[in-house]
């Protein structure tokens, strides 16, 4: 038997700001244990339970976010993870994400004859890792959360039989797995010049140690490798390669997970490296950021004009918004008061409601075309389910930017900040990106709409669930589109800790 050292001091455990994530843990061990003792549940059960399972936790979130109106931010587990605004926002946004996703995801194992609880515990462990991502305080956390995250996509990629999502998960596997090791060689770096891995002690160690040299070659040698591995995550240009292929290949339900709850929590992981950690290089980073930001505006509109496939146009698109994104980072990085950091977590919420309701609807026609995803699939949708064509269209005219959408005031947001910071060159290229990828919108808007199909297609069958979570996020984009106020005000206030 191991001696217990008598100077051991165990950390106390804050177990009320753990909720979430314990919730989410919790909803999976019991679909996993209790599905596999237990007899195949009635369909859309599983389903059921993990809704519920998101729902308590993003409650759970929304309660405590009056505490920290109260005592201000804190870190808990000693200072292991970050207690604040933003923990708590992008906690609500990725639960808020899985709800829909599980809903989309209920119809979609029943109609390929697959209902079973394991996708659902994979959703609620990679929602797990999302959040612990978000609420890191130390780059070995922000690493396990990262690890969790990824590990759980993978399967999700690869989990159906099919050689397309075969291909998807081992393509994700191989370059995340590589994306990930430079992550952490970047970590490893950071630590060696600064001497810790806690975030808030790397900020401090800018503060307390003056260097007559500069900043440490280590240190910007890490945080290189650090942005080129968060670069992979949020599918940014040059590290975007993997993105089409995954999710063509991917089933439609992970496809939207990955790129709501996916990108989500890696842009949760680079505010937190880039404005909490490494303020101080700010001069280094916020150029590479610019870089990237304008790459993936450009590159992502170009690419997904000229795609003939709807799930690849959508996987460029995703590209094209993490531009757009960036672009709220690299105002975010500028020195005093801004709105950047705002911006990014309103696009968030937004972009991450928009595109699980577009890949609902593309799920929904794949399913009356053999699983075909391509432009042509859409042809004549209006004349066979109007209702569904019209929630389309809002997808598309939010993502396109046009006002009295979500879409509009996340865009706005965006590039408000860039010109608030005096970035008008990155705001402009914006703007004009936004009016290249429009194309691409309106090209699967013309096909619903105004292109006949020659032969007698069947109707769509829209299963309930998935016309629950069509329907939700078309209300949510064009209600909170029109009054936006509340969320604005909710998404300040993660900034104010930054400032």
């Amino acid at each position: 038997m191991l001696a217990q050292d008598p100077n051991f001091v165990a950390p106390e455990i804050e177990w009320w700001h753990l909720s979430p994530i314990l919730t989410l843990v919790g909803g999976a061990l019991l679909l996993l244990l209790v599905g596999a003792l237990t007899l195949r549940w009635p369909k859309g059960l599983y389903g059921i339970v993990t809704i519920l399972t998101a729902a308590v936790a993003g409650v759970f979130a929304f309660l405590q976010w009056g505490d920290i109106d109260d005592n201000g931010p804190a870190t808990i587990v000693d200072g292991a993870l970050a207690y604040d605004h933003l923990t708590l926002f992008l906690t609500m946004t990725i639960c808020a994400a899985l709800v829909l996703v599980a809903l989309v995801t209920i119809d979609e194992l029943a109609i390929a004859g697959k209902d079973a609880p394991e996708m659902y515990a994979m959703f609620l462990v990679a929602a797990t890792g999302g959040i612990v991502m978000a609420s890191a305080n130390d780059m070995i956390v922000l690493f396990l959360g990262l690890e969790t995250l990824s590990l759980a996509l993978y399967v999700l990629a690869a989990s159906y039989r099919t050689p397309e999502s075969q291909e998807s998960g081992l393509k994700y596997f191989v370059l995340g797995g590589f994306a990930s090791a430079v992550f952490l060689y970047g970590i490893a770096l950071v630590y060696g010049g600064t001497q810790s891995t806690n975030i808030s002690e790397i900020a401090a160690s800018f503060t307390t140690n003056v260097s007559l040299d500069g900043d440490s070659t280590l240190v910007l040698a890490g945080l290189a490798l650090l942005i080129v591995g968060l670069g992979f995550k949020v599918a940014a240009v040059p590290f975007h390669v993997w993105s089409p292929d995954v999710y063509q290949g991917a089933p439609n339900q992970v496809t939207a997970f990955m790129a709501s709850v996916g990108k989500a929590a890696a842009f949760a992981a680079m505010l937190r490296v880039l404005l909490v950690a490494l303020p101080f290089q700010r001069d280094d980073w916020r150029p590479v950021i610019w870089v990237l930001a304008v790459l993936s505006l450009v590159i992502g509109s170009l690419l997904a004009a000229v795609q003939t496939d709807v799930k690849r146009m959508l996987a460029y698109s995703s590209v094209s918004h993490a531009g757009f994104i960036l672009v709220g980072v690299e105002a975010a990085g500028h020195a005093g008061p801004n709105s950047g950091m705002e911006s990014v977590v309103e696009y968030l919420l937004f972009y991450s409601v928009l595109t699980i309701g577009s890949f609902a609807v593309v799920a929904v026609v794949a399913h009356s075309n053999g699983g075909d995803t391509s432009i042509s699939a859409f042809n004549g949708l209006a004349r066979r389910r109007p209702a569904v064509t019209l929630a389309l269209t809002v997808f598309l005219l939010a993502q396109a930017g046009v006002p009295f959408t979500t879409g509009f005031v996340a865009k706005f947001g965006v590039i408000q900040a860039a010109v608030d910071v005096n970035s008008y060159a990155i705001g402009i290229i914006a703007m004009l990106s936004a009016v290249i990828a429009a194309f691409m919108y309106l090209r699967i808007m013309v096909s619903a709409w105004l292109t006949t199909d020659d032969t007698d297609a069947p109707k769509e069958q829209v299963p309930f669930a998935t016309a629950l979570a069509v329907g939700v996020a078309a209300v949510f984009t064009v209600v909170v589109g029109i009054y936006p106020e509340w969320l604005l005000e909710a998404a300040e206030s993660v900034a104010i800790y930054a400032r």
